[in-house]
């Protein structure tokens, strides 16, 4: 059961993470072409409450499973590194700078090092 329960943990903090990427990611694109009309975000902002209720789920869940806070913290950088670019491909279809790569391998690298040193 507790195997179930950290695997839980990991799912809500990364689709939680994804979800709050998503909704400003989609907010930022919208608003901008809506001319700055506030309401256009409205659903944005029940998408990153119910992403954030993830998280903070996942983040207690997994401390009290997993019993080390920093696992938790990678997982959750980790989340936001690999979701955030993607998503942001897909919706903005811009290319990468080669600062931002070379930014992106470093935390992952980073990410990589806190959960398996």
């Amino acid at each position: 059961m507790s195997l179930a329960l950290k695997i839980v943990a990991v799912g809500a903090i990364f689709f939680g993470e994804a979800l709050s990427i998503i909704a400003g990611l989609i907010a930022s694109k919208q608003f901008g072409k809506a001319g700055g009309d506030l309401t256009t975000l409205l659903p944005m902002f029940l998408l990153i409450s119910f992403g954030g209720i993830l998280v903070v789920f996942g983040y207690a869940l997994g401390y009290m499973h997993l019993e080390n806070i920093w696992i938790i913290i990678a997982i959750s950088v980790g989340a936001i590194l690999v979701v955030e670019p993607i998503l942001t491909l897909l919706l903005f279809r811009d290319v990468p700078t080669v600062g931002s790569l070379i930014g992106l391998a470093l935390g992952a690298l980073g990410t990589l090092a806190a959960v398996l040193l």
